[in-house]
């Protein structure tokens, strides 16, 4: 916000960016008996994949590097897994996941791509 950094130019950030909104979005439509359960979880998760970006792409070290990758490609599948109970709960539609789906999806593409590279 403060500090002008290369994540910030980074593709990556801006899909995980909107990410993180997607899923604060979505899970204000869940019952309110799972706030400090699957909504806290999937909220952390998602934060949890734009700061790793973030914090990965400042790390010189390729290892190193990649291993906030990793850990951000982590979270994408621990939010996955929670959406796929949450729908089978009934708490979403298919409608609600498409914004979502489409920027997990390039994240996780993106993700995997930068772990993977030589």
């Amino acid at each position: 916000m403060f500090l002008t950094l290369n994540h910030q130019k980074m593709d990556l950030y801006t899909i995980s960016k909107f990410f993180v909104f997607e899923c604060y979005k979505i899970t204000k439509s869940f019952p309110i008996e799972e706030k400090l359960g699957m909504i806290s979880q999937i909220r952390r998760a998602a934060l949890s994949v734009h700061l790793n970006i973030s914090e990965g792409a400042s790390r010189k070290p390729d290892q190193e590097r990649k291993r906030y990758y990793e850990i951000a490609r982590g979270s994408v599948i621990e939010i996955d897994a929670a959406l796929d109970l949450a729908k089978e709960l009934e708490y979403l539609n298919n409608l609600e996941l498409n914004k979502l789906g489409d920027s997990m999806v390039r994240s996780f593409k993106i993700l995997t791509s930068l772990i993977d590279r030589k």
